[in-house]
């Protein structure tokens, strides 16, 4: 099961604590276990060294831009036909 989930919130490292929470509360719930390994974060206007720490509050890695989403490339040139 596939499942990408974006969430919008100010760089706080209390923010980072509720994702983990809500990731936690879905491996209760549903029964089904996380990936971290699977998962990264991004940021946008947010220092390299607070997306590191956020990483590895999260126990994930960093998201490098461009990316794609559902076969859009996300954060690329859009004069540019691959990345």
């Amino acid at each position: 099961m596939l499942m990408i989930l974006f969430f919008f919130c100010k760089d706080h490292a209390h923010n980072i604590i509720t994702i983990k929470s809500t990731q936690r509360c879905f491996e209760v719930v549903l029964g089904l276990k996380v990936n971290l390994h699977k998962h990264s974060i991004g940021g946008v206007g947010v220092d390299l060294a607070s997306l590191q720490r956020y990483a590895a509050m999260l126990n994930c890695k960093i998201m490098k831009l461009p990316f794609k989403y559902l076969g859009v490339s996300i954060g690329g040139s859009r004069h540019r036909a691959t990345f």
